[in-house]
């Protein structure tokens, strides 16, 4: 009859155990998972909204430097080159562009950079000084001004890109609060299971047995 109700014991003993190991080996797996959603998370921080500011922060230098070469900002600057420099900017934003769609895009982000394309590729896609500047008539302003006007439309494109950039950066950077205030709750849960296991534990192995307990 005592090895009969010892035995009794040992099963409960184990399968109390097993239960509580097999939930910190669930919790494990949970935490596992948690830890690389967080590094993922802070991958894309970086790879998609930094890096992304620094390729937008670029494309505003090359294209301030279009917008000087068509005003004719600087009285002794030789001119004859102009559309060739001008096309190289062009050259190294579109390849700056490039990179930019490879990152993980917004469909709002899609959006402005595909216009912001369309307006490098061709609205400020210009063929010949001559739609510039002529020797008779000096600058072209009413066309100096039109090709200013698609260079502000380019940089609220810009600006709109470096917006999304700082609202996708915030909501992230919360994803990745939540998930670490979630991994620090695992945390607990786990000591919990560590302690219960410990009494059980102590109690199947150092509380003596007695035919009239009802429990372990």
């Amino acid at each position: 009859m005592q090895d009969s109700y010892t035995k009794r014991r040992k099963i409960r003993a184990f399968i109390i155990i097993s239960v509580l190991l097999l939930m910190l080996y669930a919790k494990n797996l949970l935490e596992r998972q948690s830890f690389k959603n967080i590094s993922t998370t802070f991958t894309e921080v970086y790879n998609d909204r930094l890096v992304v500011e620094s390729y937008i922060f670029g494309i505003s230098e090359k294209l301030f430097q279009i917008q000087k070469l068509i005003d004719h900002c600087d009285v002794e600057y030789d001119y004859s080159k102009v559309i060739n420099e001008i096309s190289t900017y062009e050259a190294q934003i579109l390849e700056v562009v490039t990179e930019f769609e490879q990152t993980k895009l917004t469909p709002e982000e899609a959006t402005y950079l595909n216009d912001f394309k369309k307006i490098i590729t061709q609205d400020l896609n210009i063929k010949s000084y001559e739609l510039l500047y002529s020797d008779s008539s000096g600058v072209n302003r009413a066309q100096v001004r039109i090709y200013d006007k698609k260079i502000s439309d380019a940089r609220k494109d810009l600006d709109n890109l470096s917006n999304i950039q700082l609202q996708e950066g915030e909501r992230i950077i919360t994803k990745a609060k939540t998930l670490i205030n979630r991994s620090q709750i695992w945390a607990q849960f786990e000591v919990a299971i560590l302690i219960i296991l410990v009494v059980v534990m102590f109690l199947f192995l150092f509380r003596p047995v007695r035919r009239n307990e009802g429990m372990i």
